[in-house]
């Protein structure tokens, strides 16, 4: 069970890396792989819930497809002993059928009979960088800065791509229960609407943004 590959999914990086800073959020983005010719439902479980935001944790990825999860962390108040940590992550999977819009609670219960598979996934804390005193260190701390910043608007950008596909991927399967008469659904699909039109702006705003290449 150790390692970040199974049967069924592949995740990159196989462990989570965050850059460890007081108060303030931190994320890493997992690509997670359906190598099989079924779909492969997933779950993500911690050690620390409290810790840590998931979006997605749970899901769906289609025969051959791939899909990212964002696992922000959240401000700490005080550093770990020696920058350890022992957190843990979980990724579970299991095959369902194609035509599935939701999971059912027992889809990765084992005692159901199902073959659920599992991948551990370690945490690893990252010291922010320190400049030291003298000129020379100074100019490459300055560069190193300057490059880490045009990096996260390269991620922000990304992941505002990525999040707005998943809206889009969510209000196709409320069109499809709308078919089905599901009382719930024009609040729902409003909802997502109004998220989809603010992801937009927000990611013409990104896109709007000096050049990172």
């Amino acid at each position: 069970m150790s390692g970040a590959t199974n049967q069924l999914i592949s995740v990159s990086p196989p462990e989570l890396r965050f850059q460890f800073e007081l108060d303030k959020q931190s994320y890493c983005d997992l690509k997670v792989t359906n190598s099989t010719e079924h779909s492969v439902a997933f779950k993500v479980k911690t050690t620390s819930p409290k810790k840590y935001f998931v979006r997605p944790n749970t899901g769906i990825i289609q025969p051959w497809d791939s899909c990212f999860i964002r696992v922000t962390l959240q401000a700490q108040k005080e550093y770990p002993p020696d920058m350890q940590c022992k957190d843990k992550f979980l990724l579970q999977s299991t095959i369902v059928n194609n035509d599935i819009d939701e999971l059912s609670p027992d889809t990765f219960n084992k005692e159901s009979g199902r073959t659920v598979e599992e991948s551990k996934l370690r945490v690893v804390y990252i010291s922010p960088h320190s400049s030291p005193g003298h000129s020379e260190d100074f100019r490459q701390s300055s560069d190193f800065t300057s490059n880490q910043a045009l990096q996260r608007i390269k991620d922000e950008r990304d992941a505002a791509v990525r999040q707005t596909q998943q809206l889009l991927q969510e209000l196709e399967i409320m069109k499809r229960r709308r078919n089905r008469n599901d009382p719930g659904f024009s609040l729902k699909f409003a909802i997502v609407v109004g998220v989809i039109g603010l992801m937009v702006g927000f990611l013409l705003k990104l896109l709007s943004s000096p050049s990172v290449e």
